[in-house]
């Protein structure tokens, strides 16, 4: 799909992906590219650099999603491409507080279906569409650091797949964007938290990565690995999952006993 002349929406979009995806985007010619965040202020300074419209919004919110979607409809009678970019990451495993467990559910996989359930009737009455979700190529290949955050980008790409079985016939494009460390304020607190050296070698730009989803858009891929080397573990996986499975501990044991 070409970006010129498209009416495109993109959450999250005050800083890290979300902000180089609208940024990538805008200089695209477009037709129109709403941003929306939680953060209302730095989405005001980004759509003013940018030429964007801020709407700010909270995506766990039910009637957020269908604020931002009615009215980017009602403005333009249509969305081409959607990015539902918005996340957080919480850490630990079992023993994280339900209210963490609940809040990331809420953002990193419930704002998907949200999207979704206002998003694809307008889509499909037209029989064209594009749904981009920033997932992680912790979906893919887990996060030994942080059970809450691999367990929910893991529900996020399986939530993507189905739109892509199900809609794809009726004219859905549907891509995951699946990076691993990206130069982000969501990295910094990673490792800052963890205190080991995980995730930094090789993080790209923010820009690169928003490169990579202009041209998966174009090539209509549903996977999209900024970082090459991730499909080759996903092979890696599917090949042998024992396998995987020991060289995963090892690598975990390996950067928690000699961390940095």
């Amino acid at each position: 799909m070409e970006l010129k002349n498209r009416v495109i929406v993109v959450t999250g979009a005050a800083r890290g992906i979300g902000r180089a995806l609208a940024t990538r985007f805008a200089s695209a010619e477009p037709l129109a590219v709403f941003i929306a965040d939680i953060d209302g202020l730095r989405l005001a300074e980004v759509a003013r650099e940018i030429g964007a419209t801020a709407i700010q919004c909270d995506v766990s919110r039910e009637s957020d999603i269908h604020h931002l979607i009615t009215h980017v409809e009602s403005t333009h009678g249509r969305i081409d491409v959607f990015c539902s970019n918005a996340g957080i990451a919480v850490g630990g495993g079992p023993e994280t507080p339900n209210d963490q467990w609940q809040r990331i559910w809420d953002v990193n996989v419930m704002s998907h279906v949200l999207v979704a359930r206002h998003l694809l009737p307008g889509m499909l009455a037209r029989k064209e569409g594009y749904i981009v979700g920033t997932v992680s190529a912790a979906g893919l290949l887990n996060h030994f650091f942080a059970a809450p955050y691999g367990v929910t980008k893991a529900a996020a790409l399986s939530f993507f797949e189905w739109l892509a079985i199900v809609h794809g016939d009726a004219g859905i494009r549907v891509s995951c964007l699946c990076p691993q460390g990206v130069k982000t304020d969501m990295l910094a607190a990673e490792q800052a938290q963890l205190g080991v050296n995980f995730l930094t070698e090789g993080a790209l730009e923010p820009e690169a990565v928003a490169q990579a989803v202009v041209q998966g858009i174009a090539e209509e891929r549903f996977l999209i690995l900024p970082h090459p080397e991730v499909a080759e573990y996903f092979r890696r996986k599917a090949d042998d999952y024992d396998r995987w499975l020991r060289g995963m501990r090892r690598l975990r044991k390996s950067l928690v006993v000699a961390p940095g």
